[in-house]
């Protein structure tokens, strides 16, 4: 299995994992298996906008399942721009997640 490949089980995991503690984030699912799961990682990533599903892990202390938390994790990062990961690092930094420690 390549690493993008890869990247999609991880997607698909955040939204199982998700669904553990009462959240169910269709739209997310409905985007990865669409586009897969790089494509929605990096649609999420486009602008600066926080997604709805960001702002409900942010609520329920789960930053750690969002796709900028993802993104930014060895080996993924090699598959997003700079742009990205910067864009990822910032959202993260602003609600004050130790995306280091992930």
């Amino acid at each position: 299995m390549n690493l993008e490949d890869r990247f999609n089980q991880e997607m698909l995991s955040i939204y199982e994992d998700a669904k553990e503690f009462g959240y169910n984030p269709m739209y997310f699912l409905r985007m990865v298996v669409d586009r897969g799961g790089l494509s929605a990682a990096k649609q999420l990533l486009d602008g600066n906008e926080l997604s709805d599903g960001f702002v409900r892990l942010w609520h329920e202390q789960r930053l750690d399942l969002s796709v900028e938390a993802l993104a930014l994790q060895e080996p993924w990062r090699t598959l997003f721009t700079q742009e990205e990961l910067a864009e990822a690092q910032r959202r993260l930094d602003g609600a004050d997640y130790d995306w280091r420690g992930s």
